[in-house]
């Protein structure tokens, strides 16, 4: 707290500060939660690639046709 300009023992808050450090919580949680679902996007999107290419090769065993 500080006093005010005149001195007369008046204290006032600084409420320009209040409240930053949840703000920016807020910022950070938002920030990682948007890097979260652009990570499941990229793991979904390999993972289904991985998985048709795999159903692919796995079918292709035993086949003695040359389109596998």
């Amino acid at each position: 707290m500080h006093r005010d300009a005149d001195g007369a023992g008046k204290y006032r808050r600084r409420s320009d500060e209040r409240g930053e450090g949840v703000i920016s919580a807020a910022i950070a949680v938002l920030v990682m939660a948007f890097l979260g679902v652009a990570m499941w996007i990229a793991f979904s999107a390999t993972f289904q690639n991985a998985a048709a290419h795999v159903n692919t090769q796995v079918n292709c065993i035993g086949q003695t046709t040359t389109g596998c």
